[in-house]
């Protein structure tokens, strides 16, 4: 028998990598087969092959459905990362360290489309080898565990090993639309919120309540209405189609706020709370180049 040589292995190791993200990515053997151009066995094969050597299950697989075990989840996280830095890797060389490939990056509803998105043309201008994928969800999700290269986050951050970078800050504000004060009144202190319909964020905050300030004293208040979401943009669409009185970051308000679609609301007693707005990224000496040049455009353009 030929033992292998480690460059082999290692080779071998990266391409097995390789076929379970596909298998992750597709949902199936048999789809993750026909992007790689195996056939299905083979591509069941090398699965085994990977739990075998690692002694664990990462596949639970039935006849219809294919589900990540725990240890799943994380050989799946550390296969994109090395996948990447490979890519990198060869990349760099290739184009004379130029930044390039996939960059994946999530942000919020709201401040996804108003102010990245806008964003995304001057950026691939600068640097065109380098292709954006932009998921804009209010759902947090997984850096560390490869699910994004770099996510864009409101409010304070949980404990973890990413590296963060501070892009700057929002304040929050009531608003309405004149149709529904024109039905219902403007509250003129806080108080009066109790008898109108209050739309509010339906995942857990850290603030479940709207604060407010009187005379240099911060008070808080709990309301209630018709409608929770989770974002920001569908609360103020619903605000905007008069179905109530809603509390928003300001930059998801400001341009209906301009054109008189919204009006905001007790003013005099808004605390001047401040939300910090960071990007989180897997940082250290390996961080990729298009991570990099993108988390320094963001700051260069939003601090």
């Amino acid at each position: 028998m030929n033992a292998k040589t480690p460059s082999t292995a290692g080779m071998d190791r990266a391409r097995e990598m390789q076929v379970f993200a596909t298998v992750a990515d597709a949902g199936s053997l048999s789809s993750a087969g026909r992007r790689l151009g195996l056939t299905p066995s083979a591509v069941s094969r090398t699965i085994d092959r990977i739990e075998a050597r690692l002694g664990v299950r990462l596949l639970l697989r039935t006849t219809r459905l294919l589900t990540l075990t725990a240890e799943g989840q994380t050989y799946l996280g550390a296969a994109r990362r090395i996948l990447a830095d490979l890519d990198d890797a060869e990349q760099a060389v290739a184009d004379q360290g130029a930044p390039r490939g996939r960059l994946r990056v999530s942000a919020a509803l709201a401040h996804g489309r108003l102010v990245v998105v806008p964003l995304l043309k001057d950026f691939l201008a600068l640097y065109p080898h380098i292709l954006v994928e932009i998921s804009l969800t209010d759902a947090v999700v997984d850096v560390a565990a490869g699910q994004a290269d770099v996510a864009i986050r409101f409010g304070r951050l949980a404990d973890s090993g990413l590296t963060a970078r501070k892009l700057g800050e929002t304040g929050r504000i009531v608003v309405a639309s004149p149709d529904y004060l024109m039905r219902r009144g403007e509250p003129a202190v806080p108080e009066d919120l109790h008898n109108h319909d209050c739309l509010n964020f339906s995942f857990r905050r850290a603030e479940p309540v709207w604060p407010f300030r009187r005379d240099g004293v911060d008070f808080a208040l709990t309301v209630r209405g018709p409608v929770e979401a989770n974002n920001g943009e569908t609360l103020t669409q619903l605000a905007r189609d008069g179905v109530g009185i809603t509390r928003v970051g300001a930059f998801s308000a400001e341009d209906d706020i301009r054109d008189g679609r919204l009006i905001p609301l007790l003013e005099a007693f808004n605390p001047g709370d401040r939300e910090a707005i960071h990007t989180v990224f897997v940082g250290g000496a390996n961080t990729p180049a298009r991570v990099r040049v993108f988390v320094d455009y963001l700051a260069e353009r939003l601090g």
